[in-house]
């Protein structure tokens, strides 16, 4: 991909030009431009896949720019970088081609989800580019996705074989399929099709975006959008199943057409605010009233007992309560329900990594991060909890090397280590000598008797740390140890905390 950046800013066009060389070999830089004037003629001369471009900038500004090259029909897709004072003026401003906004100081993440958006585009640019206007299909394609302005030769082809005018008014529907898209598509664009089909009087194309895992129907010709809509509520959502989220916008023209789903899909997470499957109604969505979204503070207490203690059966309980608790009968933003999914989630891992699970090191952070915050189903959100459960099971597997000597010492270490039980009790009991014993747990654990028990006795310590309000002198002598400052000691040797201080962390 073959990008442009424009940009009055040395500092910012430098970093840009570096951030794009780290990310990814299949990024070339056309050329720089300091201005409008001199990226416009950049983009004539170059004719680069995507052009970078701030807002504000002397000459001729990002956006005079961009309108002339749109007006020169140059097939170029457009990031625009704005201050967050610009913003808005910048999204309404904006015509056909652009397709990111981006605030500055411009987030790595969100800038590499941008340029993945851009080269997803192009790709489908190529598959599915119409031979001279092309068919309904192909031409639907091209205006939603701003690929395509309302000329003339447009308009004419639409009216003469659809009854399509320059001034009809359109109703989408957003059928997002998430990660089922790829499975589902098929078969969910037959069952929408034929849902569809009941209803009289209108006429429509559904089509496919793998991009945003969606199926887009466009209906260009029907009598009451206000009676299509109530019954897209109460009779067609029922009909799907409820396996997906659906959305709805009426827009006119075919230029309105151009930003629609533009508008209207940024609002489909609203799907996993309320209890039943709602249909997500643009702009009504806009104006929809929310309680107060309440951290649920004392199950994230719980769960992290729950991981100290090893118990499977209370995590997955505590897991489902903390699920249920934005389904109560109130309605939240879906920003604050996700924002709080985050910490929960976050904290599980960082309390999961203190006491060594071992699948902690599996998970890819950033992609649970990004399933959580693109999240538009409530079961795409379950789906990051079940894999939350499944790394909290990883632990490590008993070795089968391991003797019946060995097992039955660590089983007295379980269940004796608060008396201060010693390596001479355990062999005595056992009937070995104690140096037989600390030379068979060592070769067969790989730590030596006195490093096990005193890691066996500081993991419970931080079970009672996190989980209780017992005072330290109380859990030293809980976990087998008569003096608190040794406790201390001891506990501070093995985490870098005293205990007190591991305590107020977590909390």
């Amino acid at each position: 991909m073959r990008i442009a950046i424009v940009e009055d800013e040395v500092r910012i066009r430098e970093g840009l030009y570096k951030l794009l060389g780290k990310l990814g070999d299949e990024y070339e830089i056309a050329g720089e431009a300091a201005d409008g004037l001199e990226g416009l003629e950049l983009c004539r001369k170059e004719k680069p896949d995507l052009v970078i471009t701030d807002v504000q900038m002397p000459n001729m500004d990002g956006l005079q720019m961009l309108q002339a090259i749109y007006d020169e029909d140059l097939d170029i897709k457009a990031i625009v970088l704005s201050a967050y004072s610009e913003f808005e003026y910048a999204r309404t401003a904006m015509k056909l081609g652009v397709t990111e906004y981006l605030l500055k100081p411009v987030n790595i993440g969100d800038f590499s989800k941008a340029l993945e958006s851009i080269r997803h585009q192009i790709e489908e640019d190529k598959r599915k580019k119409p031979v001279a206007v092309g068919t309904l299909d192909q031409v639907m394609r091209d205006v939603l996705g701003g690929r395509m302005s309302s000329d003339e030769e447009v308009i004419d082809y639409l009216n003469r074989n659809y009854g399509i005018t320059k001034d009809r008014n359109f109703v989408v529907l957003c059928d997002y399929l998430g990660s089922q898209y790829e499975k589902q598509f098929k078969k969910e664009q037959k069952e929408l099709s034929s849902a569809l089909s009941l209803y009289e009087g209108i006429d429509y194309i559904i089509l496919d975006t793998e991009y945003r895992k969606s199926l887009i129907a466009v209906v260009y010709k029907y009598k009451s959008a206000a009676d299509f809509e109530r019954w897209i509520q109460y009779q067609l959502l029922h009909k799907l199943g409820g396996s997906s989220a659906m959305g709805f916008m009426e827009c006119h023209g075919l230029s309105g057409l151009g930003s629609c789903i533009g508008d209207l899909f940024p609002f489909m997470d609203w799907n996993i605010s309320f209890e039943e499957d709602v249909l997500i109604s643009y702009p009504k969505i806009t104006k929809v009233q929310t309680a107060l979204c309440v951290y649920p503070q004392e199950l994230e207490a719980g769960m992290k007992t729950a991981i100290c203690a090893n118990d499977h059966a209370r995590e997955k309980e505590l897991m489902e309560e903390f699920q249920d608790t934005f389904h109560d009968g109130k309605v939240y933003d879906p920003k604050e329900i996700k924002e709080c999914f985050v910490r929960f989630i976050w904290s599980i891992i960082e309390i999961a990594k203190d006491v060594g699970n071992t699948g902690v090191g599996d998970l890819q952070q950033q992609k649970l991060l990004d399933s959580i915050m693109n999240a538009k189903l409530k079961s795409e959100l379950s789906s990051v909890c079940d894999s939350i459960l499944e790394m909290l099971k990883a632990k490590e597997t008993e070795s089968d090397a391991e003797t019946l000597t060995v097992r039955r010492a660590k089983s007295m270490i379980h269940e004796f280590y608060h008396t201060g039980i010693t390596l001479d009790e355990i062999a005595e009991r056992l009937g070995i000598t104690p140096e037989y014993l600390g030379t068979q747990f060592h070769k067969e654990t790989g730590e030596n008797f006195s490093t096990y028990i005193r890691n066996y006795r500081i993991g419970k310590a931080k079970e009672l740390l996190v989980g209780t309000g017992m005072k330290l002198y109380e859990i030293a002598e809980r976990v087998g140890y008569s003096d608190p400052k040794y406790f201390s000691k001891v506990f501070r040797d093995v985490t870098g905390k005293l205990p007190a201080e591991y305590r107020k962390s977590l909390k």
